[in-house]
């Protein structure tokens, strides 16, 4: 039986990363968000390409007219500092299906001391836990050769338990 591929595009204005274009079919399971999540880390490990840490948020538009089987973008939000910073409950209106964020080599202290322009990222899927549907995330840190360093994958996760995925999750709450 053939299975769509996910397929992911970045995208940038300026030199900077503002996005990626997602076509195909849409991630179905953790595991293959963790795999859009390590494409994502090693965009973000070219040097210049992601300025600081900024956060990504999945929406379900569909630019047909740039890519006939698109389904649908990641985009730039925000970055936690700065000009650009997104409040708490930025998404509390509309919960994306995912939020990625993003952290450039210059943000990243590296688990192993010989990779020292990796970059990393978080994601979160997030659920309803009182409906008995758990968040889900991955973790992920690559090296500029695109050697993943670090992956992790968990459901059932406390927002709170990791730096990441509780800033993700304050962006979420109301």
């Amino acid at each position: 039986m053939y299975r769509e591929s996910v397929e992911l595009s970045p995208f940038e204005q300026n030199g900077t990363l503002r996005g990626f274009m997602l076509s195909g079919r849409w991630p179905e399971s953790t595991t293959e968000w963790a795999q859009l999540l390590i494409l994502a880390v090693r965009i973000a490990s070219l040097p210049g390409l992601l300025p600081t840490t900024t956060v990504f948020d999945a929406r379900e538009d569909h630019p047909n007219s740039l890519v006939p089987n698109a389904v649908g973008l990641l985009l730039a939000a925000g970055t936690i500092l700065g000009d650009e910073a997104l409040n708490p409950g930025a998404f509390a209106n509309e919960c994306p299906p995912a939020l990625l964020m993003l952290h450039p080599p210059s943000e990243t202290r590296p688990t192993l001391p010989e990779c020292a322009s990796a970059a990393s990222g978080c994601l979160l899927l997030p659920g309803i836990p009182h409906l008995g549907l758990d968040h889900r995330a991955s973790w992920v840190e690559a090296d500029l050769d695109g050697t993943v360093t670090n992956l992790v994958s968990k459901v059932g996760i406390d927002p709170n338990e990791d730096p990441d995925t509780a800033v993700l999750a304050m962006l979420l709450a109301a």
